[in-house]
Formats: C-alpha cells, sequence, structure tokens
C-alpha cells in the first residue's frame, strides 16, 4: 500500500504517535531503513517505541551519528534538542528533513507533522501542519472516539475553528459528516499538503463495534466524494491487531455503491 519508499507526513489528531511508530516497526521487520521525527513536537519515545534515539541540530554531526546507528538499527528517531521540563523533543525544519531525505539514507522518513494535544480531532490554525515538501504520502488521522462526542474543547483541539470549517456548531454531537467535512475542506486536516503527495485518510480507534461502525460508514460516504482529492480511507486501530480492519479506494465503485 505504501510504495518502495519516501517521506509519510502524520496529521490530524487521534493517534499519530502510535500510527508513527506502528508504521516504523512494520517497516523495519520488512527489512527497510526507518527513521521517525517530527517538523513540531513530540515526547521522548520509550524503549518499546524506539530503541536508539539521535538528538542533534546538525545535519553533518546528524549523519554521521546515523550512519553509525544503521549499522546495529533499521529503525531509530532523531530529533534537534530536548525541551527542557517536558519530557518532548523540539523537531526539525522541513527544510531538515529534505536535506536527510537527499542524502538517501533511510528507504523511510516518518514525520509527525502536526500537534493535537491528545484530543481525538482537531483543526489546523495558520500555522499547521508543518508538512515538508519531499512528502509522499500524508497520512491524515482521525480519532473515532470523537465520533458521537460533543464539539468542545475536551474532544477537539482547536474547537472553534473545527466548527468554522465543517459548520457544526459548538456542542453539537460529532458525526460522521462532520468528520468528512474536516478531511476535505481546504482549510481541514490536509491543509498545506504538497501536491504532488498521496493523501491517506486513517480512521483510528476502530477498536469497539460502535467506532468500527462510525468508520465504515466514513469510509463509504467518502468514496462518493469524487473531488475530495484522497486517495484511499483505511479504518483501523495503530494499538491493537490487526491494525487494519478495512480500506476504501476512493472514486472506484464499491459493492456497497452498487446495494444503495
Amino acid at each position: 500500500m505504501l510504495g518502495n519508499g519516501g517521506v509519510i507526513s502524520l496529521v490530524g489528531a487521534g493517534g499519530k504517535t502510535s500510527l508513527m511508530f506502528r508504521l516504523a516497526h512494520e517497516l523495519a521487520r520488512a527489512g527497510e531503513s526507518v527513521l521517525t521525527t517530527t517538523t513540531t513536537k513530540i515526547y521522548e519515545p520509550r524503549p518499546e517505541q524506539s530503541q536508539h534515539l539521535i538528538l542533534s541540530g546538525s545535519l553533518t554531526e546528524f549523519l554521521e551519528a546515523a550512519h553509525q546507528a544503521l549499522k546495529i538499527h533499521r529503525h531509530f528517531t532523531a530529533a534537534a534538542a530536548t525541551i527542557a521540563d517536558q519530557r518532548k523533543l523540539h523537531g526539525y525544519a522541513p527544510e531538515f528533513i529534505q536535506a536527510i531525505w537527499n542524502n538517501r539514507l533511510f528507504r523511510w522518513i516518518v514525520v509527525e507533522a502536526d500537534g493535537a494535544a491528545g484530543r481525538p480531532l482537531k483543526a489546523p490554525a495558520e500555522h499547521e501542519p508543518v508538512i515538508p515538501d519531499c512528502t509522499s504520502q500524508v497520512v491524515g488521522i482521525v480519532g473515532l472516539k470523537g465520533a458521537g462526542r460533543p464539539l468542545n474543547q475536551q474532544w477537539v483541539f482547536r474547537n472553534e475553528l473545527f466548527s468554522q470549517i465543517t459548520g457544526l456548531a459548538e456542542g453539537a454531537i460529532m458525526t460522521e459528516d462532520a468528520f468528512i467535512a474536516a478531511l476535505v475542506n481546504d482549510r481541514g486536516i490536509f491543509k498545506n499538503s504538497p501536491v504532488h503527495a498521496d493523501k491517506i485518510v486513517f480512521c483510528n480507534q476502530a477498536d469497539d463495534p460502535q467506532r468500527l461502525a462510525a468508520g465504515r460508514r466514513i469510509g463509504r460516504k467518502l468514496t462518493r466524494e469524487v473531488k475530495s482529492g484522497l486517495k484511499r480511507v483505511v479504518v483501523g486501530q495503530a494499538l491493537f491487531e490487526p491494525p487494519v480492519l478495512e480500506f476504501y479506494d476512493l472514486n472506484v465503485k464499491t459493492d456497497y455503491d452498487t446495494q444503495t
């Protein structure tokens, strides 16, 4: 599904970090070299997420350290510096990630390119998301835990912007149509995506029957959004097995469509 290598940028909310490390582990197990990093901020990875961490803001120093690390690890994480008293890492500018990619040390670079303060849904501010132009695939994540919840700051990061983008009043119950509006609106989750990048939706947190059903409805409705620019919708659960439960290729007629 992902191809033969590239830069994957993760945006949205509801499991970006979990999906980043899940992807990295799967690719590394397949024998690929993988760097995980960020253009924003992430928590310092736990050992089970990433066994090695490089902290360097110098490209030369990073490349030297990466050459050595790749002799031992197929996957590791890198960032510019730690953020004092936050247990977080400060990421790289998009240009720095472009320079890493140009050196072709890694088959894959997976970038957390957005922040969401732990909420299952979000709308991007003017400066978000921060997606490197070398990105080949943008994965927009929505957390299905937000389905059926009220549109407020408990469930949605930047809830006022989410209301503006989706047309849903603050405090109203979030429907699948609100998820779809956040995904297809030009100011929504895929904002700032490079024009050449494939856009893939990951409906995460489908780990109970109700949320799985909501993810299915989102996927099926999105197959009818012929001008969305999206390539595929995946319904899954990044923290559980199997991580992918269903997927829908967009602009392709489905059995569901022929029955309705």
